[in-house]
């Protein structure tokens, strides 16, 4: 019966071939091969014909994955540049330290992890004693994305190099009396130390890619070279499982990232488990990178197991391993020599004699110890490796054992990650087998001694040395001492004071022109990055393109298809857009690299992220909270805000809730700008506050989120108000009253405070309007333009009573002495509004878009939602009737007037 998969000659003879002879001829070579040899020899034979095809440069399909081996043979690996010994002697102080730290700290029920870096451990000592460069090497050194759950490591040979002493490391997870650590690579939290928050959800591995994509962007603009910089991330073989781990392999791969390497941690376990019981991770992990184009280098086994290799003259040991699942090698982790020698070695004849060649104790040190990942001649020459690789970013598979050295309690057990001491016998066994000369006297009270060579010793001196030639510690995070920016010329800004007259402007083309306008600054204008995910066009950001140019490391090899076009697009080498596709995670890690410049590179960049609002926080409010912890500084723009004002595009796209996400993030300050002088208002106060010249205790390290909008509507000229500018920045002015708006309402006419934001206010000025010509009623109209900050000052104001100290919220200063009672209407949901509501002294109440949004017309959705003029005046009517001041039957009247 013929396979139905199989292909069929008829398929073959689509392609043309010029020698139909010698094809047969090799055909009839393999069938031989599989006669005479088994189809083992004969797929051993064609992988290596493709590998040697490849390496000659022939163009095939690579192969995804390779033998369950060493890429780099022993023969081949160059030796140690260093004192091999001592390293040795370094990395036992370091995992004694971090097991320590961690048992001390379970005392106090703070945890922590102990397993992880005990895996880790020499691949971040080979890196840091040979290749991680520090802050005073060329560029600006490496930047080096550290395992989260691996920083009881790192903080153990900053307290071995003199950077932390007992104090801090007794502090560990212990923050709030001043000289603790934080559990994770947090730079909020620890900002001399750490330079990039990682810890699980896959956030490094992006970070790291557009990192490295942003040292090329900064250097191919000439503003600072980076060309000797690396990036090093060091991820988990299960955290490589997260969505963003992987969504930008082929960026870095399609541009040639040979600047950046990925060191996986492949120690077979996640959290609670083997990470691919019934699979091998190590052959998944290597296949998807090759697939991706990446250069992969495997370090899976240590010395002890040459003897093994060499015995393996019919290829039965490679086969064996490439077979056993990675639950069953954790398996034999657990167990004694009889075990290994019946399960593994006996599925095979061939084994089975190779095993009565082994002792005993040479397979329990091959399954038991002996990883490529635990060896620093192995880590060492992967290493050498990758850097040497030119064309394309290097990921290391490593393969080590999670719970290494800790004890037979520890190794490789699923319930590894939760365990968080040590007992005393079983540091002693551990001191014992890391020969380290701490004593039994030294457990005073049972509690685990720290230990610590002496800051004199060969041990201390050495690691001092390795640093200062790689230029100074690391990781560590350092902001350069640089004069704050200039602020671009006022023109810029005062443009928008006059507003637009009977022309229609939407918030979004405001601030695109805004953004036209400060680019072209002298002093600061190549310091901008835009960046937008292939949304260009629709935030009426083309006209950029031939200006400012897309960056590409490729350039423009093609003739584009509007060149013929004012605004033709335009990609260059040295292009200032980042225009990066369909992916609102790979931007926001563009934004995090641009953003946190200042510090990684002394070099401070202005970027402005531009995405539908909808998509933004919702989607990637995780790498937000990175950005944050991180220090970044930038403009994050909203646009197409608003539950009603891209209602054509339906549910999915109608963002009601930006804003209340933004309020959760501490260092994102919040704007949602009516106005066209408003907004420019606050990238005016946000280019001071973030690049400028700091006031006295003011918070550098923030992001602004403005929610821009894309209906076009006339934008008034700035009011003559005084004190203006402050309340814009502060969250709230007044922006007219009943009387200024020319209304002239009766001397003893009720009255209301409307309090509107973003493009809100437009319905509540033609609500005012309504209320003066058809009910009597006079309304004041007030522009809110953040929510959030109001808040937060308020919640300031309450902390300093606290304190004894005696101080007004804003909004209450704001609306002290205001008629009436306050209605405050968005085009978001009421709690948005309702943020500030308890420190508001008038009788409050709100309206917002609640709920999904839905597919119609701006008017039928405000309608919908019930915050349209018309229902503004209702709401209002039924504000004052409750008062007394106006009849209830005005409510039921103006219901039926508007057909609500």
């Amino acid at each position: 019966m013929t396979d139905p998969n199989a292909i069929q000659p008829s398929a073959l003879d689509q392609l043309h071939d010029r020698d139909p002879e010698e094809t047969a001829e090799w055909r009839a070579s393999l069938d031989a091969v599989t006669e005479a040899a088994g189809p083992h020899r004969a797929a051993y034979l064609m992988r290596r014909t493709l590998e040697h095809a490849e390496g000659a440069g022939i163009p095939l399909p690579k192969l995804l994955d390779t033998d369950y081996v060493n890429s780099i043979p022993t023969a081949a690996e160059p030796p140690v540049d260093g004192d091999e010994e001592l390293e040795a002697r370094i990395t036992a102080w370091n995992r004694w330290n971090a097991a320590a730290m961690v048992t001390r700290g379970s005392e106090h029920g703070v945890g922590g992890h102990i397993a992880t870096f005990a895996s880790a451990a020499w691949l971040y000592e080979t890196g840091f004693n040979h290749f991680f460069k520090g802050k005073e090497a060329d560029g600006s050194g490496d930047q080096l994305y550290i395992q989260g759950h691996a920083s009881p490591g790192i903080y153990a040979r900053a307290f071995l190099d003199g950077r932390l002493d007992e104090r801090h490391l007794d502090n560990f997870r212990r923050e709030a009396g001043g000289d603790g650590l934080p559990s994770y690579p947090h730079p909020r939290r620890l900002p001399w130390l750490w330079e990039f928050p990682t810890v699980s959800m896959g956030l490094g591995p992006i970070s790291a890619v557009y990192q490295a994509r942003f040292n090329r962007y900064l250097t191919s603009r000439g503003i600072k070279d980076l060309s000797q910089s690396h990036v090093w991330a060091f991820l988990g073989d299960g955290e490589m499982d997260e969505p963003e781990s992987t969504t930008a392999l082929t960026l870095a791969a399609r541009e040639g990232l040979d600047n950046l390497t990925f060191v996986v941690n492949c120690n077979l376990q996640r959290l609670d488990g083997p990470v691919r019981a019934n699979f091998k991770i190590v052959q998944e992990l290597e296949a998807q990178f090759r697939g991706s184009g990446w250069n992969v280098v495997k370090t899976l086994w240590g010395t002890a197991w040459d003897e093994l290799f060499a015995l393996d003259t019919t290829g039965a040991l490679v086969r064996r391993l490439r077979e056993v699942p990675d639950a069953q090698v954790q398996t034999y982790q657990t167990r004694d020599a009889a075990y290994i020698r019946e399960d593994f070695f006996g599925a095979d004849p061939a084994l089975a004699e190779m095993a009565k060649l082994l002792s005993d104790d040479k397979i329990i040190e091959c399954f038991h110890f002996s990883r490529g990942g635990h060896e620093s001649r192995k880590v060492y020459a992967a290493y050498r490796a990758a850097l040497a690789h030119r064309g394309a970013p290097t990921v290391i598979l490593a393969q080590t054992v999670k719970g290494h050295t800790l004890g037979e309690g520890f190794a490789s057990k699923n319930a590894n990650h939760q365990m968080k001491k040590l007992s005393t016998d079983e540091f002693k066994a551990m001191r014992d087998r890391l020969g380290l000369p701490i004593k039994d006297s030294d457990f005073a009270d049972g509690v685990v001694p720290y230990g610590h060579p002496g800051a004199d010793s060969p041990e201390v001196r050495y690691l001092q040395e390795r640093r200062a030639a790689l230029g100074g510690p690391a990781p560590a995070r350092r902001v350069h001492p640089v004069a704050p920016l200039p602020a671009p010329a006022d023109k810029a800004f005062a443009a928008f004071d006059k507003g637009s007259g009977a022309q229609k402007v939407a918030t979004t083309m405001a601030f695109v022109r805004l953004v036209k306008d400060l680019v072209r600054d002298k002093e600061t204008g190549r310091r901008w990055v835009p960046i937008v995910p292939d949304e260009a066009r629709t935030f009426g950001m083309e006209s950029l393109f031939p200006s400012l140019g897309i960056y590409s490391p490729m350039g423009q090899t093609y003739e584009p298809v509007d060149r013929d076009q004012l605004m033709y697009y335009k990609e260059a080498t040295n292009g200032q857009i980042l225009n990066e596709g369909i992916t609102e995670a790979g931007s926001m890690a563009d934004f995090i690299a641009a953003s946190t410049s200042y510090a990684t590179h002394g070099e401070p960049m202005i970027p402005f992220y531009i995405f539908y609002s909808m998509f933004g926080w919702q989607r990637t409010a995780d790498q937000m909270w990175q950005l944050g912890d991180q220090l970044g500084r930038g403009f994050l723009v909203g646009a197409t805000a608003g539950r009603t004002t891209l209602t054509g595009e339906g549910l999915q796209h109608a963002d009601g809730h930006s804003p209340a996400i933004a309020a959760t993030n501490p260092a994102a300050l919040s704007y949602d700008p009516a106005f066209a002088f408003e907004l420019a208002t606050v990238v005016k106060e946000g280019l001071r506050r973030m690049y400028g010249a700091a006031a006295p205790g003011e918070d550098q390290d923030v992001f602004y989120y403005l929610t821009v909008y894309n209906e076009p509507l006339p934008q008034p000229a700035k009011p003559a108000v005084p004190g203006i500018d402050e309340g814009i920045v502060k969250g709230l002015y007044r922006f007219n009253t009943a009387e200024t708006a020319g209304l002239t309402p009766a001397a003893n006419a009720p009255r209301i405070q409307l309090l509107g934001s973003g493009t809100a206010i437009h319905w509540a000025l033609a609500a005012q309007r309504l209320l003066a010509e058809e009910w009597g009623v006079a309304a004041d109209v007030w522009s809110a333009t953040s929510w959030t900050e109001l808040r937060r000052d308020a919640m300031e104001a309450d902390a300093a009573l606290l304190r004894g100290e005696e101080r007004v919220p804003f909004v209450r200063q704001a609306l002290h002495g205001a008629e009436g009672p306050v209605l405050a209407v968005s085009d978001y949901m009421r709690q948005v509004p309702d943020q500030i509501a308890q420190w508001v002294e008038q009788d409050w109440s709100s309206l917002g878009t609640d709920g999904f949004g839905l597919s119609d017309t701006r008017e039928a959705a405000r309608r919908h939602f019930g915050v349209d003029a018309e229902s503004i005046v209702v709401a209002a009517l039924a504000q004052l009737a409750r008062r007394g001041e106006v009849k209830a039957t005005a409510v039921k009247e103006a219901r039926e007037r508007y057909g609500l």
